[in-house]
């Protein structure tokens, strides 16, 4: 993932689930580690939170069903952590494709 592109996801995933150290670079394996730490919190404490921001990020329900089924491949904090990953990447990619150009006249 190219660096503007993993500090874009770094700060929306930070936005929403509250990352504390989301102001140091992270490599793309860092910031999985650290969305699933905070899932696995997340799941222990207060699932339906969990849930509702994933909604909102508008994770495919399917696919949430499936991480927390005992058919998914890998624990089911990792498999979310993924897919919140995965999600905040396609945002990210979306933000900065339609960024729009710096209007120099406009400022004071």
């Amino acid at each position: 993932m190219e660096q503007e592109q993993l500090e874009q996801t770094t700060a929306l995933i930070a936005q929403d689930f509250g990352l504390v150290n989301a102001s140091s670079p992270f490599t793309e394996g860092e910031l999985l580690e650290a969305i699933a730490n905070r899932v696995a919190e997340m799941l222990t404490e207060n699932k339906d939170l969990l849930l509702s921001y994933m909604y909102r990020l508008d994770i495919d329900e399917g696919k949430i069903r499936f991480a927390l089924s005992p058919l998914a491949n890998e624990p089911a904090y990792l498999a979310l952590a993924r897919l919140i990953l995965n999600r905040q990447k396609q945002r990210a990619i979306t933000k900065l494709s339609y960024k729009p150009p710096k209007l120099d006249e406009w400022e004071f």
